[in-house]
């Protein structure tokens, strides 16, 4: 899944670091090498690791498929995760060494992020998707539901990301599916047919969250599925953003995490001491400033208040919610493959 990259960069501050002393590469998506993601780990080893970057998680899954054995973790959302595991290029996590294992927000864990009673997913951080929408354009209970992406008032209008598991997260969600684990065939082939009529209405597919601000500053897009980060965003910007996390059929939740690497040049004890410090009090504040929930929930409760949580679009909802956990390699396959044709107009 391609994550969640508008947090600003701060990449001169890791380059400035030695490199002959970084004995673990993390891979990752560009912004999280922020070190106030990981400040402990800076404190105990007086420096950050190395990052590797990549755009999205099939470029980074060849790569790794291909022999790049640098890192040592690699950060995933959970929709990739039952791909890697099946390929064997990663391992179980010893949870005993998670220091914050317990904590974890038992809604993000699952069960299917178990395999076989071994951990090979690490949840760290999430977020909503929700209708983000011009409020002064668009009235509330035009966005009261998900069929609003099948109005033909906002034909060309319309925008969802550019991405299978949001896409198909929507789709279950406006065909009445809340639980995507266990997916029958009508119930895909209703999600891709309600696709296919939404592509009908659609301006674009966006990219990354800064392409769907332009395009709701420009008016060229009136509604969107978006990430929870879009809302404090376009508030700060002074844009009439409306956020409706609780239409009649629900939103969802995405989550993102860490994978152990098998066969790796990185120091094994330096990728458990980096998720430990990911998961650490000492992160709460900045992953949420940057519009990602932490999925220590002990410390995210206490550090961040109801009235946060709401203002950065990951408040309590009283509407159904789709989790985006793991599901099996088959189906996410048959997904990305519909989902590809239904862009392409068939």
């Amino acid at each position: 899944m391609t994550r969640r990259t508008t947090l600003l960069a701060s990449a001169a501050c890791v380059a400035a670091l030695p490199a002959m002393a970084q004995e673990l590469t993390v891979f990752d998506y560009s912004g999280f090498e922020d070190p106030a993601f990981h400040s402990r780990y800076i404190e105990a080893q007086g420096t950050a690791p190395d990052f590797a970057f990549f755009g999205d998680e099939e470029e980074a899954f060849q790569k790794l498929s291909s022999g790049y054995r640098a890192p040592g973790v690699t950060h995933i959302c959970a929709g990739s995760a039952t791909k890697f595991v099946e390929s064997g290029l990663v391992e179980p996590w010893d949870t005993s060494r998670i220091e914050a294992f317990d904590s974890l927000n038992s809604d993000l864990t699952g069960t299917d992020v178990m395999s076989e009673g071994e951990t090979y997913f690490l949840p760290t951080d999430y977020g909503s998707t929700a209708i983000a929408y011009n409020a002064e354009e668009v009235p509330a209970e035009d966005v009261s539901s998900l069929d609003v992406f099948l109005n033909p008032k906002y034909q060309g209008r319309v925008s969802i990301p550019d991405n299978v598991d949001d896409a198909f997260a929507l789709a279950y969600l406006a065909t009445g599916v809340t639980d995507w684990s266990e997916v029958t065939d009508a119930q895909f082939e209703a999600a891709a047919d309600w696709l296919r009529q939404a592509h009908q209405n659609m301006r674009t597919y966006w990219v990354d969250p800064g392409e769907l601000s332009q395009l709701l500053q420009s008016g060229e897009v009136l509604v969107s599925w978006a990430w929870n980060e879009t809302l404090p965003t376009m508030v700060e910007e002074e844009f009439p953003v409306g956020y409706q996390r609780e239409a009649e059929e629900g939103s969802s939740l995405w989550v993102c995490g860490y994978v152990n690497m098998a066969e790796s040049d990185s120091d094994e004890d330096l990728a458990y001491e980096y998720v430990n410090a990911l998961l650490d009090a000492s992160s709460t504040q900045a992953l949420m400033e940057a519009g990602f929930g932490q999925a220590n929930q002990a410390a995210f409760s206490e550090q961040i208040s109801e009235e946060q949580q709401v203002a950065g679009g990951l408040g309590p909802v009283d509407a159904p919610v789709l989790a985006q956990l793991p599901i099996a390699g088959q189906l996410r396959e048959r997904q990305a493959q519909v989902f590809e044709r239904i862009k392409a107009g068939f």
